[in-house]
């Protein structure tokens, strides 16, 4: 699923120039601590029980606190996505303001 999200929304960074990437410490600031919040959310569902991984459908490769690498991925490249998307709405509307920039 991660590399479908990749393939439909980082065309957007050429296609549509959306420059994402090239900001790329600015979308870390708005990436990390939102995705620390639910490292610390999956660490704690994983350890009392309440949300598992299947065996079958992850790599195996495990992160901090148990958690699989693939979780770790989706923190990072479903946000990313949601940006390029709502900066490729932005650049087909030419005067949609978003955030802090004028």
């Amino acid at each position: 699923m991660l590399a479908f999200t990749v393939v439909g929304s980082f065309w957007l960074e050429i296609f549509l120039k959306v420059a994402v990437l090239r900001r790329f410490k600015r979308v870390l600031m708005s990436v990390i601590p939102v995705a620390f919040v639910f490292v610390i959310w999956d660490s704690y569902a994983i350890s009392q029980g309440h949300w598992f991984f299947d065996e079958k459908q992850i790599l195996g490769i495990f992160g901090p606190f148990g958690i699989p690498i693939e979780e770790f991925g989706f923190f990072l490249i479903v946000p990313i996505a949601a940006i390029m998307t709502i900066e490729a709405v932005r650049s087909v509307k030419k005067h949609w303001q978003v955030g802090d920039e004028s």
